[in-house]
């Protein structure tokens, strides 16, 4: 057992890393496994989950909003940097399933920024090829290169 006094302050130290930038489940347990005994660490990550603190859908809802703000990525691109962060692959497949048309259409636009960037200095062979290798489906690449 421990006590209340060491579960707060080891809480403060967990909170503290969560605040400075958000973080999977599977972060917490693989920055703090070696350092806090496992039983604490388990009623440290229930007790923030309750509160809130960490949630690894609203992770996945503000990464992948992130993603569509600021690059250009396939859907697979995404789904691999979600599961790398140790996330469920589960709760990243039901995101995708639920925002799959959302998620298309980003990826087609994605696909026409790329073409549009490489046209000058690739085929459109070539640009295809790129682009399947990145993990884009060969139907949004088709509708991109239409337009």
């Amino acid at each position: 057992m421990y006590t209340i006094e060491e579960f707060d302050r080891e809480k403060t130290r967990v909170l503290r890393y969560i605040l400075y930038k958000k973080r999977t489940e599977n972060e917490v347990r693989t920055k703090f496994g070696k350092t806090i005994e496992e039983n604490m660490l388990e009623d440290i990550i229930e007790y923030l989950k309750e509160a809130g603190y960490i949630d690894d859908k609203e992770y996945i809802r503000k990464t992948v909003n992130n993603f569509i703000a600021l690059k250009n990525l396939s859907i697979r691109e995404m789904k691999y940097k979600l599961l790398a962060k140790g996330l469920s692959k589960n709760d990243v497949e039901d995101y995708i399933y639920e925002n799959k048309e959302e998620l298309e259409e980003y990826e087609i636009k994605s696909a026409r920024n790329i073409i549009y960037k490489k046209s000058t200095s690739m085929e459109k062979e070539e640009i295809k090829q790129f682009l399947l290798k990145k993990g884009y489906k060969v139907e949004n690449i088709n509708k991109a290169m239409e337009e």
